[in-house]
């Protein structure tokens, strides 16, 4: 796991005044997510930077990594992990190429020279990767098919800037730091464009994409995206496939150097990844650590909602027993959760202001204690995406909707993100006709199975919508806030042949006993605490403490005590100031993320200080 950066510049030379500066100042931006090294590499029109975060061959991974050929020199830097470098490496070997190395990269740079671009083809994995290629003088971006590490580049009039967040590119003297009515419609909407950065002038490489660049221009090939396939299998064969990759996938993305653990929530999904990977580690006599999140009295004093009918606790620690790990609850309060320094730290890792309040801070504070302990872990994540475990799933409205399914019933619970905007603001966004009409070009390419009944490819649609743009949202918040404190986090239930799988097993199997997940549960059924198995879905925690609102309201006194502040050219200060003077107790789940909202974004704005634009 590492931060890459850098470019190529055909007509100006890279190497020339400053370059190396500059290509130093970028680099320097991705520290955090590679803590352990750094190298540069400039030749010809390339320029490459990269830090380590040392996960595999700790002495021997060092980039950028280079080889010489007659025709040109080969140079890669590389962030991620392979999980399939050891059959590729043996493959390789027979063709001839030798190593000198343990690594995945050399793995991955060797597979470029054999394969070419179709080397990504072969990788199972994590992965965002730069290859310069001297021989033809173009440069190579490729993300792995699940978009589960960032890529972003940004066009220049004689190449490209690229880096794993955009902060790299921003670095640049060439990169402006500028937001228009597109990049804020992507911000309010909770919608994500597959390709779209935010950032004017800067994209993402979309997931399962390679981008070339040479002295011709820029071209993208997909080489990998979610197909419908026929599925033959029933129930019985179908819960035995699901198993099997499964174990599988965990023995692989247990392969470490370093210290590894695993996220356990007492949900369903991280609850049988700990037990599978205790099971697993327990054959050579390892013990699992596995590491929760909670808040200051949040079990003892826990009140059920519409999302939480149960704290989390108690059946974390049933896995605890079950599995036999060794394991440590992080324990948050709530002064914690609102410090704008952290809160601050998030905007910085994510290099937008989301709004996501204590659900980002006590990620990265969990994070952060877990790094003390751990460089690995492995999460839980994406497999309510993967088999349909959202209460958007089962609802009758969502799913005849002709809306995202998770932003029908989102208002009601959270409150429009919009609703802390200015009307003139608002008005000029036009975000319903933004989210229907990116709802209408997601939707379009969904190809429907053979004999497919109407309901059966609803359901298809819906789960196509969690697996290219939902999951995109809560894989970029896991990976900027695990990287921001240089822990490494693998997502097991990303793996693709998992989701080719499970994504075309037809619903009726998907929620065979009436239930979310019912694959999952009955795959893992052997393994799960029996109190897990039942337990309904419980999403990530949030807390519950008044003394978080409060500190949220006087955050927001001190923002309106300067009326000049640029946050007021987008937000309303009458609906802050409104939200401020409430009692405590009065103010609602959408007020306190409408104050969230707001000191996101003034915290960005001093951070940043984007060009903001509305025209």
């Amino acid at each position: 796991m590492c931060g890459i950066t850098g470019w190529v510049s055909f007509d100006r030379d890279p190497g020339g005044v400053g370059a190396s500066d500059t290509l130093d100042a970028m680099t320097e931006t991705m520290s955090c997510r590679g803590p352990d090294d750094r190298g540069t590499w400039i030749e010809g029109p390339a320029a490459l930077g990269h830090r380590r975060l040392a996960v595999i061959d700790l002495p021997g991974g060092r980039q950028p990594m280079t080889l010489t050929t007659p025709r040109g020199t080969i140079a890669l830097v590389y962030s991620g992990e392979t999980y399939n470098f050891t059959e590729l490496r043996a493959e390789l070997t027979g063709r001839g190429h030798r190593f000198t190395t343990d690594s995945d990269t050399e793995v991955v740079l060797h597979g470029y020279l054999e394969w070419g671009e179709a080397v990504a083809e072969r990788l199972n994995g994590m992965y965002a990767f730069a290859i310069w290629d001297g021989r033809q003088r173009k440069l190579v971006m490729i993300r792995d098919r699940m978009g589960i590490k960032p890529f972003y580049y940004a066009p220049t009039p004689d190449g490209v800037l690229f880096g794993s967040e955009p902060k790299a590119i921003l670095a640049h003297p060439l990169a402006r730091a500028r937001v228009g009515l597109d990049g804020l419609r992507e911000l309010f909407a909770f919608v994500r464009t597959p390709g779209h950065a935010v950032w004017d002038g800067m994209y993402e490489v979309e997931p399962g994409t390679l981008v070339t660049v040479d002295g011709s221009g820029l071209r993208r090939h997909v080489y990998w995206s979610l197909e419908t396939r026929p599925h033959t299998d029933d129930r019985g064969t179908a819960v035995a496939r699901v198993r099997t990759l499964l174990d599988d996938i965990v023995r692989r993305q247990l392969v470490a150097d370093v210290p590894r653990c695993t996220l356990l929530s007492g949900g369903l999904d991280s609850s049988a990844m700990t037990a599978i990977a205790a099971r697993q580690l327990g054959e050579t006599g390892e013990t699992v650590r596995s590491f929760s999140v909670d808040f200051l009295g949040r079990t003892e004093n826990f009140v059920a909602d519409a999302f939480r009918a149960t704290p989390d606790a108690p059946f974390v620690h049933d896995v605890v027993r079950e599995a036999r790990t060794e394991h440590q609850d992080i324990v948050l309060d709530s002064l914690a959760l609102a410090d704008p320094a952290v809160r601050a730290r998030m905007i910085r890792a994510r290099d937008l202001p989301m709004g996501l309040g204590d659900m980002d801070s006590s990620l990265y504070l969990l994070f952060k204690a877990i790094r003390e302990h751990s460089t690995v872990a492995l999460s839980g994540e994406s497999a309510d995406e993967v088999f349909g475990g959202y209460p958007q799933f089962f609802d009758e409205e969502a799913r005849k909707a002709d809306i995202f399914p998770w932003l029908v019933h989102f208002g009601e619970h959270f409150g429009e993100d919009a609703g802390v905007l200015r009307p003139e603001v608002n008005a000029a966004l036009g975000l319903p006709a933004f989210t229907r009409d990116s709802y209408a070009t997601a939707v379009a390419g969904i190809e429907r199975g053979s004999g497919e009944s109407d309901f059966e490819y609803r359901m298809r649609k819906i789960c196509h919508l969690h697996l290219t743009r939902f999951v995109q949202i809560l894989l970029d918040r896991k990976d900027r806030a695990s990287m921001a404190v240089g822990l490494e986090v693998r997502v097991p239930f990303c793996d693709h042949r998992l989701v080719e799988y499970v994504y075309n097993t037809p619903w009726s199997l998907k929620s065979f006993d009436g239930r979310e997940k019912s694959l999952l549960r009955e795959a893992t059924a052997d393994v799960l605490p029996k109190s897990v198995y039942e337990r309904e879905k419980s999403p990530y925690p949030t807390t519950q403490d008044p003394k978080y609102a409060v500190a949220l309201q006087d955050q927001a006194k001190d923002l309106l005590a300067d009326p000049s502040h640029r946050v007021f050219d987008l937000v309303d200060i009458g609906r802050v100031r409104s939200t401020v003077e409430r009692e405590t107790p009065q103010v609602t789940t959408a007020s306190r993320r409408g104050l969230e909202r707001t000191l996101d974004l003034a915290l960005w704005l001093d951070l940043y200080n984007p060009e903001i634009t509305l025209t």
